[in-house]
């Protein structure tokens, strides 16, 4: 995966690991990973729509339309909170590979969602995602999510390799974010519930379960409320 226009050092990592797992059985996906797989899967694989006139415009619309809907479906099955600590390291990855395409072309509607990755615009204001380098990921995810979607079989027993715990240092802003109902949002800051700060630097840990702030204060909190991907789409893509 050499697209160099995306942040996808961890999606090249992650997607290396879940192969070699999956291929010597050190990861026996549970039901909640395959069915994840399959519908990121059926995102990954599908077709532009068939038009009979498609002018340039429309075109690259439907392109990263879909390139969009791989993101969304990603953090979809990421923030749902049911998959194994191996499946959210490689939805997240995927997710962060797919970050051009948070707001393009479809942005969210209401001011207060979230805003992450907004790529930057032309002089008059439109946003160009790299539209060829995403679709370049697509053929390698294809293979690999219809490994992981059919990994799971009837009569085995899951399997998940030990976890890996990360840490890394975070200085800005955490956003918890809501949606109380359909195009509306609400967003509230973390802070510490120690000192108050909101700033960090936060060192931020994760067990591929549970995510904990560690504030400068020395307070680590695990009760932020924050969504996997509310951290992992801040955090450099190491």
């Amino acid at each position: 995966m050499n697209a160099r226009a995306l942040p996808s050092r961890a999606l090249a990592r992650e997607a290396d690991r879940a192969r070699r797992l999956l291929t010597s059985g050190e990861w026996r996906p549970v039901t909640a990973d395959s069915e994840a797989a399959t519908a990121v899967l059926a995102r990954l694989a599908a077709p532009l729509p068939a038009r009979r006139a498609t002018a340039a415009r429309i075109l690259a619309t439907d392109r990263d339309r879909r390139l969009q809907r791989i993101l969304r479906t990603a953090l979809h099955h990421l923030d749902a909170g049911v998959v194994s600590p191996p499946a959210v390291a490689l939805l997240a990855a995927v997710a962060r590979a797919f970050l051009p395409w948070h707001a393009a072309p479809n942005p969210p509607r209401a001011a207060a969602a979230p805003r992450y990755g907004t790529p930057a615009g032309t002089a008059n204001g439109l946003v160009v995602p790299p539209t060829e380098a995403g679709e370049a990921l697509l053929p390698e995810l294809i293979t690999l999510f219809t490994m992981l979607a059919s990994a799971s079989r009837a009569g085995t027993t899951p399997l998940a390799p030990p976890v890996e715990p990360w840490q890394v240092r975070y200085a800005g802003r955490f956003r918890r974010y809501g949606r109380p109902a359909f195009g509306v949002w609400t967003a509230e800051t973390v802070s510490c519930p120690a000192c108050g700060g909101e700033d960090g630097p936060w060192t931020v840990t994760c067990d591929g379960r549970l995510i904990s702030l560690g504030c400068p204060c020395g307070v680590v909190t695990h009760d932020h409320g924050l969504a996997f991907s509310e951290v992992w789409l801040l955090l450099p893509d190491a």
